[in-house]
């Protein structure tokens, strides 16, 4: 049991990482066209016990990438990507705070990330991941807690 719960509490990771997931019916549709069969009641226990919150605009969030949503939405201004490399442009002087977020966040498709001023190279494992790790930038670029 605890397995299963784990395996689908990876895919609710992945799934609200890269959709905008904003009721517990989305997040069941979501895992259902993975091969998960679960009810509402069994996303809303996995909720509580991931620590999911829904931010200002209604849009479920990782507790672990709250923080990176705070420090990306306020200090971001652009995102560039060739491949697995993503320049992260930031603020003058936030790019280590910025950074630390990425790292804290433990993105699984991410390496690591490098800091200058204002810059922040991340290195994915693929293209594909840093595909995945642009869009989630992306996506936390847009909200508001």
């Amino acid at each position: 049991m605890a397995r299963k719960r784990n395996g689908r509490q990876d895919a609710i990771r992945e799934i609200v990482r890269t959709s905008d997931v904003r009721t517990q019916r989305q997040l069941v549709n979501h895992l259902k066209d993975r091969g998960f069969d679960c009810t509402q009641a069994t996303v809303s226990r996995d909720i509580a016990d991931m620590g999911l919150q829904k931010l200002h605009e209604g849009m479920y969030v990782l507790a672990e990438d709250l923080h990176l949503q705070r420090m990306v939405s306020e200090l971001v201004v652009d995102i560039l990507r060739t491949e697995n490399l993503v320049i992260v442009k930031a603020q003058p002087g936030t790019a280590l705070g910025i950074a630390a977020a990425i790292d804290a966040a433990e993105l699984p498709d991410v390496l690591g990330s490098l800091a200058g001023n204002d810059t922040i190279l991340v290195i994915a494992q693929t293209a594909q991941d840093g595909k995945k790790f642009e869009d989630l930038i992306s996506k936390l670029r847009s909200v508001r807690k």
